[in-house]
């Protein structure tokens, strides 16, 4: 499960009432951790905003409440959500953690964080806007006691979608009157498909806290995908804890009865979603049919993130998992048969307790032959409660830290030469923002900021009451993005990411080609573009011509490269 560094939100519209309620206060939310905990505070903004509070993604200081929704996958995430907590607000502020740190620990992460107002687990989400009002009056509120979420479904999954009708489960509660709120504008979404896990690696607490596996139904993800893309998302990623596992709940057969097959077929005829991708597959659930959809149906990317964690077979085993470096090769070859350009990501941990330098050099060969897009890399460390955290044969934190740099150093190199083998190849590209060109940049921040000194105002025949104070622009001006102006030709790029390239963490391309192409373009439009350089895990590509249009464009520029479409 990659993780990415805390990132605000900017907030925009995604209720839709006729009748707008009365405002009860200002609410903001700060998100941590990975792509469900999006979902979550969205699906948490939707339901705040239909009961009349004035929902801001991002804290800016001036909310009446901010919600921290914390992570807890490794100690750096827990580290820096309670840093967020520490952070969050202003002196009037209240702060609420929830999420899945508030979840995991409740009362003794509010007994060691009084600075937080209050302390709530998921099943607080669906009352969410009455406990803010408990918030808000000073009444006193229980901090969320921790229970095994596992222990609350039944233990066959076939009995569980009836069970959960009567539960809370964060990302689930799709309701047509009461829809997420996005939290940004960006052309790109996450989606969730699930929740829970029912495997039992050995390292992993996730399942304790986020409970047994349950799926979505698929007429919950397809309307929900429908209301994003008419929300202007025209990439949709969907996220469980095991996307291999969807359906084994809701199909008789199980997973391999075909659920995500089909509900991707019924995803890629969303109209306006341009592109699907699935994340978070298991690899030893993977099957055939599965591959082949992911490969071969128009609309889907052919992406693959398999959480492999390891290539030692006997480690594997100690982890709780299954694989080997042969039978992940093989996996890796079936794949680049059914589609040869396909994107393999994957995470992989090191420094497991009794890892030996064999294990390490069987990692080493098969990243070196697996060729794999891109690699996370971590480092282990002991999570409360689960098995490993009582294994024996620890290894040494400071060994745990070199064998990552050496890790991380390999799949450098192997991930930057599959990139460059990329070079003369044609990629789909999903338009996502603009930014400054490195040349523009340079020339803008000459010399650099971080160089230059207080200026000495009488040395200038000025005084302090000659230069105005940057706070007293008016609010309007105060406040909000800036708006980035291509005065000059080149000095804004168009960035986008192809099919084999998730986000945040698989690189980016930056686009170039005919300046009346480039001129025409916008968020969320998809071009096709021949590679021609690559930056380690980036590309550079040339747009040859537009598939499709942003959202809101009427139709796409004519192609304006010799040999385009």
């Amino acid at each position: 499960m990659p993780q990415r560094e805390e990132q605000s939100r900017a907030g925009s519209p995604g209720t839709d009432s006729a009748v707008e309620p009365e405002p009860r206060g200002r609410v903001a939310l700060v998100t941590l951790g990975c792509a469900r905990n999006d979902v979550d505070s969205e699906e948490l903004a939707g339901r705040l905003a239909a009961e009349g509070w004035d929902v801001a993604g991002g804290d800016d200081g001036s909310a009446d409440v901010v919600l921290v929704n914390t992570c807890t996958f490794v100690e750096q995430a827990k580290k820096d959500s309670v840093d967020a907590v520490l952070a969050a607000g202003g002196p009037d502020s209240k702060v609420v953690a929830v999420g899945c740190m508030a979840e995991r620990y409740g009362a003794e992460l509010a007994e060691a964080l009084p600075e937080a107002s209050a302390v709530l687990g998921f099943d607080h989400y669906g009352s969410i806007s009455e406990r803010l009002d408990d918030v808000m009056s000073g009444r006193p509120l229980a901090s969320h006691q921790p229970a095994d979420r596992r222990t609350l479904l039944p233990l066959s999954p076939v009995k569980r979608p009836e069970a959960v009708r009567e539960g809370s489960i964060p990302g689930h509660e799709w309701l047509p009157e009461i829809p997420r709120r996005r939290l940004d504008d960006a052309p790109v979404a996450p989606l969730k498909l699930a929740s829970g896990c029912d495997r039992r690696c050995a390292f992993c607490a996730i399942p304790s806290f986020r409970g047994a596996f349950v799926s979505r139904a698929p007429e919950d993800v397809v309307a929900e995908a429908a209301w994003l893309a008419d929300h202007g998302v025209a990439e949709v990623t969907l996220v469980s804890e095991n996307s291999t596992s969807y359906g084994k709940d809701i199909d008789a057969r199980g997973a391999a009865g075909g659920a995500l097959e089909r509900l991707l077929g019924s995803l890629a005829e969303v109209p306006g979603l341009r592109r699907v991708r699935v994340s978070y597959l298991q690899p030893a659930e993977v099957r055939p049919p599965l591959l082949a959809a992911i490969a071969r149906t128009p609309g889907i990317a052919d992406y693959f993130d398999l959480s492999f964690q390891h290539a030692s077979g006997p480690l594997l085993r100690r982890m709780r998992r299954f694989g080997s470096r042969e039978s992940f090769l093989s996996l890796c070859a079936e794949i680049r048969a059914l589609a040869p350009e396909a994107g393999i990501r994957s995470n992989v941990i090191v420094g497991f307790p009794g890892e030996t330098e064999e294990d390490l050099a069987e990692l080493e060969a098969f990243l070196s032959e697996a060729e794999l897009d891109a690699v996370g890399v971590f480092g282990y460390s002991d999570e409360d409660g689960t098995e490993a955290a009582d294994l024996p044969d620890k290894v040494d934190p400071a060994e745990v830290a070199a064998r990552v740099e050496r890790i991380t150093s390999l799949v450098e190199v192997v991930s930057a030469d599959r990139a460059a083998r990329r070079v003369g190849t044609e990629v789909e590209v999903l338009v996502e923002r603009q930014e400054l060109s490195e040349e523009a940049e340079a020339e803008f921040d000459d010399p650099p900021i971080s160089e230059t000194g207080d200026v000495d105002l009488a040395e200038l025949g000025l005084t302090e009451d000659d230069v105005p104070e940057m706070t007293d622009l008016p609010d309007d001006e105060a406040e909000g993005p800036v708006e980035l102006v291509d005065s000059e030709p080149g000095d804004l790029v168009w960035i986008g990411r192809a099919a084999h390239q998730g986000p945040d963490v698989d690189g980016e391309c930056l686009l170039t080609g005919d300046d009346e192409l480039l001129a025409g373009l916008t968020r969320g439009a998809v071009v096709r573009a021949v590679v021609t350089g690559s930056t380690g895990v980036d590309l550079v590509a040339e747009v040859l011509d537009v598939i499709a249009p942003g959202p809101g464009t009427a139709e796409a520029p004519e192609p304006a490269v010799a040999g385009a479409r």
